[in-house]
């Protein structure tokens, strides 16, 4: 895949959008990397620029589409237009479905799914004047199966494997292709915050899942490398299921 070709990478602080964006950079790409979390979001990204990368930030939060407006301007001023997304930003918050809030439910839909519309929306004039694009967003397979206490996030996820196949109807025409990732227990800050808090017991989740381990934001991140690639050309319109077998 050309080197040139300009990414952008939401929720790159840590976790799976910090494997994918340090997989980028380090294939050459030049890659911004926005997220809310700004001081871990620049550590992070210098230590991707000690190392040789290209890469550039912003402290975006993904509801807010004139935040993602203005961060694109400084994107392409800097890079040149975007041809390769990856909206991977989101929160898994646990909450019963008799005690959630609208609020609860409504900051799920604008963060997970909302924010997915606009990480894609205001990229893809650049793909399609480009006539050659790729959408690579990070579902989960909540959104397949479903996800205890996680009725909001599952329904958000299920959303975005809809947008996904939706979009590469629309795109596949302007050369642009769109999948979708979706992992199952990943290594990740957020899963281990959920592990000390109590609300993931990850021994009782292992046996359910063949490859019984938690897999890796890499993992993840060679699966969007994948995607992104010249070689992923004849696919759209797929879940990739990279998650131990736990969904087949």
């Amino acid at each position: 895949m050309s080197k040139d070709r300009v990414v952008v990478v939401t929720g790159a602080a840590g976790g799976i959008g910090l494997g994918i964006a340090q997989r980028f950079a380090r294939d050459g790409h030049p890659t911004a990397m926005l997220d809310v979390q700004k001081d871990l979001l620049e550590r992070e990204a210098d230590a991707l620029r000690s190392a040789g990368g290209k890469v550039m930030t912003a402290q975006v939060d993904v509801s807010d589409r004139s935040a993602i407006d203005a961060a694109y301007e400084r994107v392409r001023e800097e890079f040149g237009p975007i041809t390769i997304v990856v909206p991977n930003a989101g929160i898994a918050p646990i909450v019963p479905f008799q005690e959630m809030t609208l609020a609860q439910w409504q900051q799920v839909m604008d963060i997970n799914l909302t924010g997915v519309f606009h990480t894609i929306q205001a990229a893809v004039n650049d793909m399609v004047v480009a006539k050659w694009g790729r959408v690579v967003s990070i579902s989960s397979h909540a959104g397949q199966s479903g996800g205890m206490y996680m009725s909001h996030y599952s329904a958000a996820k299920g959303g975005v494997i809809s947008l996904t196949k939706g979009l590469a109807r629309e795109l596949a025409a302007h050369g642009t292709t769109v999948n979708t990732i979706a992992p199952s227990v990943c290594e990740t800050p957020q899963m281990h915050r959920a592990i000390e808090a109590g609300q993931f017991p990850l021994d009782a989740v292992l046996p359910m899942i063949p490859i019984s381990r938690a897999g890796t934001p890499d993992e993840i991140a060679s699966a969007c490398a994948f995607l992104a690639s010249e070689e992923a050309a004849y696919i759209t319109g797929q879940v990739l299921a990279v998650n131990g077998g736990m969904y087949m």
